[in-house]
């Protein structure tokens, strides 16, 4: 069994660096996320633009949704899913062989071809950093007392703001 990506520091770590290089390639990059297909969060950057765990969790549904659509009218698997408006633009993309999602929000600053090639290239980077890195083990994570209250917490903070819990 292994730990819940949200719960592994390894992928934790990964998933930082993973976006602050996004960051770093696309100034225009207002908020970025990595999520899990059931709504965690793993990890967020920057702090305090965004309510990470209701990002997280509405995310996730779209991503539900769109799998679910591309699956039911017979198109392949999704690739990405962009929201767009007029101040800026919502990128979310899964990762390569995880079940993990990212999710990046762009001002509209940054033309959308350049946001998704940035983001594609974040979620391969973490792909490849993962693919090399061994996960922590089962046990290590269950030393962590907080992580299961936050995990609970998260999903009630969600569902006071009137987002389903997954």
């Amino acid at each position: 069994m292994s730990v819940a990506p949200h719960l592994d520091p390894v992928v934790v770590d990964l998933g930082r660096r993973a976006l602050l290089d996004m960051g770093e390639v696309s100034r225009s990059l207002v908020y970025g996320s990595f999520l899990t297909d059931d709504g965690f969060e793993v990890v967020h950057v920057p702090d305090g633009k965004v309510d990470a765990n209701r990002f997280a969790s509405m995310a996730s549904s779209i991503q539900a949704l769109s799998e679910a659509v591309a699956r039911e009218v017979r198109i392949g698997s999704s690739e990405y899913v962009i929201i767009a408006s007029e101040k800026g633009h919502v990128i979310q993309l899964r990762v390569p062989g995880h079940p993990v999602v990212l999710g990046a929000l762009f001002d509209d600053d940054e033309t959308l071809g350049k946001a998704l090639s940035v983001a594609r290239r974040c979620a391969l980077q973490l792909a490849a950093s993962l693919a090399d890195r061994p996960a922590v083990q089962p046990d290590a994570a269950a030393h962590e007392p907080d992580a299961a209250v936050e995990h609970a917490d998260a999903h009630a903070r969600a569902d006071a703001h009137g987002v389903p819990a997954l």
